[in-house]
């Protein structure tokens, strides 16, 4: 059991950490909403060896990354993908149509930033996004009417773990990186947002963020 001294020394601890917490900073795919491509394969009636071809042609691919980065137009960008694996050009291009199969927004992610908001943090997404598919997933992406402010990999053409998209978002909303948590799903993405001074939360589940979020004092 923690002794009253102890105990009053973890207060004033979590209160000072409370107090200099004032940004909450999101990740998009796997932290707000889910990015299943498998899903989206079997919706398209893809079997296992068309699966196979398509998804290391597109989103398992290192050309998957700079679509992120968006210095290509959409048709450019397909056809990149289409030169990895062209015997499955239909079915690549068909996948490019429907990637919104493929996202989905989990039940706790707006409820949760309206949360944080109303007990006083502003809220903030970083997220690696490729242009074409934030066009084509706005349902999932309901939560940023309720976001103080957002920047997404295609409109600045740099991805995480770069340090400059970090310097980008901070720079852009006049943030101080020691008032900030950032929660990511991907370790190099934490580990890169700690070299900028930024308190991060590595993504597992719901529930274990909460958890970990009140180590910095946001409850």
């Amino acid at each position: 059991m923690r002794s009253s001294a102890a105990s009053d020394v973890y207060k004033r601890q979590e209160k000072g950490l409370s107090d200099m917490i004032k940004n909450i900073i999101f990740d998009v795919g796997m932290v707000l909403v889910n990015w299943d491509p498998h899903a989206a394969f079997q919706e398209l009636g893809f079997d296992e060896k068309t699966e196979e071809a398509v998804g290391n042609a597109t989103v398992y691919s290192d050309a998957w990354n700079e679509s992120d980065r968006s210095v290509l137009d959409a048709e450019e960008q397909l056809a990149v993908f289409v030169q990895n694996a062209p015997e499955y050009e239909k079915e690549i291009r068909l996948f490019w149509e429907n990637v919104a199969r493929a996202i989905y927004q989990y039940d706790y992610s707006r409820a949760w930033i309206r949360e944080l908001k109303q007990k006083g943090y502003h809220v903030y997404i970083l997220s690696n996004y490729g242009k074409w598919t934030y066009e084509h997933t706005a349902e999932a992406l309901s939560f940023l009417s309720d976001v103080d402010g957002q920047v997404f990999s295609f409109e600045v053409h740099q991805i995480k773990p770069e340090p400059e998209i970090y310097r980008t978002l901070l720079d852009k909303f006049n943030l101080v990186a020691d008032e900030c948590v950032f929660l990511d799903d991907r370790r190099e993405n934490i580990e890169a947002a700690e070299t900028q001074g930024i308190h991060t939360v590595l993504f597992t589940t719901y529930q274990d963020a909460l958890e970990k979020l009140k180590t910095y004092g946001v409850m």
